[in-house]
């Protein structure tokens, strides 16, 4: 059986867990802050060339051309699958969650 994970959840873990917080304090990803970007090291093809954007909440390697939001930026630096990379982060989110849950499944259903 398909797990799923109500869209609001999704949105909630692609918005509101800073990709930067995530890179640095909680991967733990080598990164460095250079003209006002936190550059980290891409954990796809390793290069540097990369950046975060705080305002879109996404990181880019500019070498794999690869866009990582925090779901995506989970699944390639702990070589998760995607249902494991969103309950890695679930806890991440602050408290109430359950709530905003039930309340999307009564909506869709």
């Amino acid at each position: 059986m398909k797990q799923r994970f109500s869209p609001v959840l999704l949105k909630r873990l692609r918005n509101d867990i800073q990709i930067n917080t995530l890179i640095e304090d909680v991967l733990k990803i080598p990164a460095k802050r250079s003209e006002g970007y936190l550059r980290f090291v891409c954990p796809l093809c390793s290069d540097t060339h990369t950046a975060t954007n705080p305002g879109t909440n996404l990181a880019r390697c500019f070498r794999c051309k690869k866009n990582f939001n925090p779901i995506d930026m989970v699944m390639a630096a702990r070589k998760y699958g995607f249902i494991d990379a969103v309950q890695f982060l679930k806890p991440m989110l602050n408290t109430g969650l359950q709530d905003i849950e039930q309340l999307a499944k009564t909506i869709l259903h």
